[in-house]
């Protein structure tokens, strides 16, 4: 009997671990936001999955069957959980930072005394206990004992960021922001600027207030010259908080869209919130805003900003990306600007969308006194952001990379890029569709399903349940054969379909992974 309660204590403390790890995943990835990380809880149902209904059952059987053989049973069960959440492989992993760490730490003291307290006074429920503990409701009590250490710890390193760059008043700060492009525009100023300035630039997904202290307090150095700023926002005021850190001379909008509708409840919402940047420049400050975006354009015009405008489409924009033409190797296009039109411009980028970041990187390169050679130069260099429609070639095969947090309008463009790629191949395309789109996720859904339908593609993988009857819905419109469309549960069971059907030649467009991180 001593045999078996060690070994099931063992057991559920490789469990707790499991299922507390899957939990503090998703709350860092809800920015530690109660609020986030709870409205995730009940649309995934998480919150009502197997620990507490195995916690009622367990109190059952204490009664109805022998001690060790309940421990046995519910410790062979835990076990084969424990094992199979240790196999997942998430796109965005856990980042084991010192507040994830203080996080977990804070929950297994919590876990071992109140199971220590229930055995001690009643020890029939002990069991009962341990499964409760590993809800994952735990993680935001857990949070909120480790609240106001937290805030002393962030406040403390929040102030030494703004010591740190009050100690360079020459530092050229451009913050970029907007419901796409702004990683690739990062990236593409980034290199453009490089041609002239020392520059440093926030890396990865670094575009949180705390992402933009840690860069500051772990990168920037006295001989950068130009700190360029990407700006993320899941709620109204992100954007102005990390303006008053770092108060920006320039900005650069790229795009307002239906993105996280459900914490900023609608697209004007989205909009005052990406145009706090705008706002925050000071006298004299350069902003920079595609009126390619409607939403952009709207709000530039009812509010008479006086900005820099740039896109493809708009005719009327500051800066005119033109003579869009693409080739097997490079795409080439102009910028017509202020009656002058810089010509022959080239990259091996791909899509509108990217022509489009890198107009704006180019209006915020004039403006900052980088010479036309060098910019054609240096836009000639810029080398793929990966996940972001990247190309690479496997084996003869061509792969469309847009998978990371796709939207609307890009994934419109990437289909664009598989229609016109040229190839004697066949052509997939594989997604589980937009996620955090509110109440037009389903619309937005239907009409990518429908966009699909006439993207040339030979077969379509739909990924993941969550937007799976709004695609087919749209590819069914679109007049799709729904003999060449395959619904699966996951990214894995695509590729074990896709992969053996794989030819030289062939293109495969993957557009968005993200819910494969959400199960």
């Amino acid at each position: 009997m001593a045999i078996v309660s060690h070994t099931f204590i063992v057991v559920w403390l490789v469990y707790l671990w499991a299922t507390m790890r899957y939990s503090v995943q998703m709350f860092q990835q809800n920015s530690y936001r109660v609020e986030r990380y709870n409205r995730w809880l009940k649309q995934s149902g998480e919150w009502h999955m197997h620990p507490n209904m195995v916690a009622v059952l367990s109190a059952v059987l204490f009664k109805v069957a022998p001690h060790w053989a309940t421990l046995a049973v519910f410790g062979a069960w835990m076990l084969v959980i424990a094992l199979a959440e240790f196999s997942i492989k998430y796109k965005l992993p856990v980042v084991y930072t010192m507040r994830v760490k203080r996080l977990i730490a804070t929950r297994l003291l919590l876990a071992f005394a109140i199971v220590a307290l229930v055995h001690i006074y009643a020890v029939e429920y002990t069991l009962t206990a341990m499964m409760l503990l590993t809800l994952d409701y735990w993680t935001i009590i857990a949070n909120a004992i480790n609240k106001p250490l937290e805030a002393a710890i962030t406040r403390w390193y929040y102030n030494d960021a703004k010591r740190m760059l009050r100690s360079m008043p020459h530092l050229k700060i451009i913050g970029i922001t907007g419901s796409f492009g702004k990683t690739s525009t990062k990236h593409f100023l980034y290199r453009i600027l490089s041609e002239r300035y020392n520059v440093l630039m926030t890396p990865g997904n670094f575009n949180t207030t705390l992402g933009v202290v840690r860069t500051v307090r772990e990168h920037l150095k006295p001989h950068h010259e130009v700190f360029i700023v990407e700006m993320g926002a899941k709620q109204r005021g992100d954007i102005k908080e990390i303006c008053d850190l770092v108060n920006p001379h320039m900005g650069i909008i790229t795009s307002v869209g239906e993105m996280h509708l459900e914490t900023f409840g609608s697209i004007e919402g989205v909009a005052q919130t990406k145009f706090e940047l705008i706002e925050a420049l000071p006298e004299g400050g350069v902003g920079v805003v595609n009126i390619d975006s409607e939403t952009a354009r709207r709000y530039v015009e009812q509010r008479g900003l006086n900005v820099v405008t740039y896109g493809i489409d708009s005719e009327d924009a500051d800066y005119r990306a033109s003579d869009v033409a693409y080739s097997e190797v490079e795409t080439h296009f102009s910028v017509e600007h202020d009656g002058v039109k810089d010509e022959n411009y080239a990259t091996h980028i791909l899509g509108r969308g990217n022509i489009l970041n890198i107009t704006a990187a180019l209006a915020i390169a004039e403006a900052m006194g980088v010479g036309v050679e060098a910019r054609r130069r240096a836009v000639k260099q810029i080398e793929q952001v990966e996940h972001r429609l990247s190309m690479r070639r496997q084996g003869g095969i061509t792969v469309l990379d847009d998978a990371y947090n796709s939207n609307p309008t890009g994934a419109k463009m990437a289909l664009e890029v598989l229609a016109g790629f040229a190839t004697d191949g066949a052509r997939y395309a594989v997604t589980p569709g937009f996620v955090e789109m509110g109440a037009k996720q389903y619309e937005n859904n239907r009409a990518f399903g429908a966009n699909i339908a006439m993207s040339k593609a030979d077969r379509v993988y739909v990924v993941n349940e969550v937007n799976r009857a709004a695609i087919c819905e749209g590819l069914r419109e679109g007049g799709y054969p729904e003999d060449r469309v395959m619904c699966v549960a996951s990214f894995g069971e695509a590729m074990a379909d896709l992969q053996p059907r794989l030819r030289v030649g062939d293109v495969v467009l993957y557009e968005n992974d993200l819910p494969d991180s959400f199960k």
